[in-house]
């Protein structure tokens, strides 16, 4: 791989590493409340957000059809994958293969798998648009590492609260928060490597990436939010959280 190359792979191992830091808290935090996992999922979704607009601007700037052809096969993409997963899950959600560890870690190698794929759904999406920025120029793609790694903590907060909260120690959570994200550096390679030797395709890219993570936000973030606090309070954590990714990539 070229100079540039490693160097996407770096900034997005950053965003990954960037999630264990949510589990910092309940070093000090020993009960999980509903509130907390409820505002956490707001802030990852307010964020996710704002940096999803990011995408959809600087891809505008280029070629504004594009964006919106990308923008919906990213939306088909991410859709698909889920059905097909839930669909999976639910055909076999009495096997044997789906025995939990006490702390909530799968037995069977098979259950790992699916697992992983499960996480390489939701992250993937971020690993794609953290590489297509890059394929655009280095600012924008040093920006979108701040901003995805911002909002990978209160994802990591999320992610930990749960574990946490069936007797998973915080060390523990904050590995399993960060390998949830690795599949951001593992995506970001490959797609900056095919926008870099297909230019043309960069705004389809950069909307490809926004509306697979459009789908993660509002399928399973923000529902998730909703469950655990008044929409009310999630909506205003949301829409706060937005404005403050778009002003720090304006002043950015």
């Amino acid at each position: 791989m070229t100079h540039e190359t490693w160097n996407v792979f770096w900034y997005a191992m950053i965003t990954a590493v960037a999630t264990g830091l949510g589990a910092l808290p309940f070093i000090f935090i020993k009960k999980i409340t509903p509130t907390v996992s409820g505002i956490s999922n707001a802030l990852a979704a307010g964020l996710m957000t704002g940096a999803s607009i990011g995408l959809i601007i600087e891809g505008i700037d280029y070629n504004y059809p594009k964006v919106i052809i990308g923008l919906v096969l990213g939306l088909l993409f991410i859709g698909a994958v889920e059905w097909i997963l839930n669909k999976y899950e639910k055909s076999n959600r009495d096997s044997p293969m789906f025995l939990v560890h006490k702390e909530g870690f799968f037995k069977h190698y098979k259950q790992a798998i699916l697992l992983i794929v499960v996480m390489t759904a939701h992250s993937a999406a971020e690993g794609i648009g953290l590489g297509t920025s890059f394929g655009g120029t280095f600012k924008f793609g040093l920006m979108m590492t701040i901003a995805i790694a911002i909002h990978n903590i209160p994802e990591g907060l999320a992610i930990s609260a749960g574990l946490v909260a069936k007797g998973v120690s915080w060390w523990k959570a904050a590995l399993w928060s960060i390998f949830t994200s690795l599949p951001q550096p593992l995506f970001a390679v490959p797609a900056y490597m095919f926008i870099t030797y297909f230019k043309q395709y960069l705004p389809v890219g950069l909307g490809f990436a926004a509306g697979a993570m459009f789908w993660v936000i509002f399928a399973d973030i923000v529902p998730e939010s909703q469950e655990n606090i008044p929409k009310e309070k999630s909506a205003v954590i949301i829409v706060l959280a937005i404005a403050t990714m778009l002003y720090l990539q304006y002043i950015l």
